[in-house]
């Protein structure tokens, strides 16, 4: 299953832990296949007026969700090999809840492209079946607040600054309790709720070379990764960044390119700090200093131990790649069921070069943890800690 441009895994590569399935019924991953991807179905046939030839392959999709088995693309889909090769071969025929989750998962999204016509020549190509749901996000009272909040924020010493920044995107849509960061109750509440802090070695790697930033989702989320990258450049802290997002429409809300400019016109469009953040932003982005990157291989079903070569190589030129979200995160990990106190220095050694996780937790999926910590957690919440969202982590390990 393995991408054929994509280098042998070492022996030496932790491969000892199982892959998260979906086939136990109540369990996250099962909950995922079974309610929220057919939510998510009636959801993209509701926002959108379309034709009969998506509406049905729509409803076709969530019948064979429920009960069918992962079928092959439709044979003139220019990604068919690719898939084919993503392990397709081996996993077409079988029942969705059988196979690994990370390839179900990635796989759905590739086929609701499919339903609603997003790759075939006709009125719906390239229509993100997503776009109202992002967009939605940037024209809310919650957003404008965020936005003021930096006034604040640019009077504090640029090493404030870089701190609350930072927990902005780690948080994402909470964003404003980084921005808030010195002292305070929000402050001290985003503070706990962290299971992993290596905030202090991951700010050492900012080294005044190539920052990567592999981006999550889109929104009032993309804006906090922006407005980071605006400061690390503004003070020299890195000299150039690449932001990568997907090739097309991901996982909901992941971010791609239309939405990267949809966010930084958002900020260009703002008064105050904001606003020239985001002209900054542009200048950077007019000038090369920041560019957008999309690789096929970001809308695949493969962990990180599988970078194709082009991708290594810049990954590994770069003084850090920042991954954000949780999706990120379980490709750097594998996807794998490792126990919590795994070190993170360890199961990530595949990856070339520096590399830190921004990430709240939504899925089953962490290492790095104290036993202390992870036995604190269980105690007072079970397993609601792993996948509710409420907790996070920062984690680096240097190159």
């Amino acid at each position: 299953m393995h991408d054929p441009a994509a280098p042998a895994r070492s022996a030496a590569d932790p491969d000892d832990a199982p892959v998260v399935v979906s086939s136990v019924p109540g369990s996250f991953p099962w909950s995922v296949l079974a309610e929220r991807h057919p939510a998510l179905i009636r959801k993209v046939r509701d926002a959108f007026p379309y034709g009969p030839e998506q509406r049905h392959a729509l409803d076709a999709l969530l019948r064979n969700c429920a009960e069918g088995v992962a079928e092959p693309l439709a044979e003139p889909a220019a990604d068919r090999a690719r898939w084919d090769a993503w392990g397709g071969q081996e996993y077409y025929g079988r029942s969705w809840f059988d196979l690994p989750f990370l390839w179900s998962e990635s796989y759905f999204y590739r086929k609701l492209l499919e339903a609603v016509g997003y790759f075939a020549p006709g009125p719906w190509q390239g229509i993100d079946p997503f776009r109202p749901f992002k967009l939605a996000e940037l024209d809310t009272p919650e957003a404008e607040e965020e936005l003021a909040a930096l006034d604040d924020l640019a009077r504090r010493p640029a090493e404030e600054q870089e701190e609350a920044l930072l927990h902005g995107s780690l948080w994402g849509n909470r964003a404003d309790l980084g921005f808030r960061l010195a002292g305070g109750a929000g402050a001290a509440a985003a503070e706990s709720r962290l299971v992993a802090d290596d905030t202090e070695l991951l700010r050492s790697l900012f080294a005044g070379g190539t920052l990567c930033l592999v981006a999550d989702n889109a929104g009032r989320e993309l804006v906090p990764d922006l407005l980071l990258v605006d400061h690390l450049l503004r003070h020299g802290r890195v000299e150039r960044a690449a932001l990568h997002v997907k090739p097309y429409p991901y996982y909901v809300s992941d971010a791609t390119a239309a939405d990267v400019l949809d966010a930084l016109r958002r900020l260009t469009a703002a008064k105050g700090a904001a606003g020239e953040a985001g002209k900054r932003l542009w200048a950077a982005l007019s000038g090369g200093r920041l560019t957008v990157r999309t690789h096929p291989f970001a809308c695949g079903p493969l962990p990180y131990a599988d970078l194709p070569e082009d991708l290594r190589r810049e990954f590994a030129a770069a003084d850090v790649t920042l991954l954000k979200g949780d999706l990120n995160y379980r490709r750097l990990i594998g996807d794998r069921l490792y126990p919590a106190t795994t070190p993170f220095a360890a199961v990530t050694a595949h990856f070339p070069g520096a590399v830190a996780a921004l990430r709240t937790l939504k899925s089953d999926v962490v290492v790095g943890l104290g036993a202390a910590v992870e036995a604190d957690l269980d105690a007072a919440e079970g397993d609601r800690w792993r996948t509710g969202g409420t907790h996070a982590l920062i984690q680096a390990r240097r190159g």
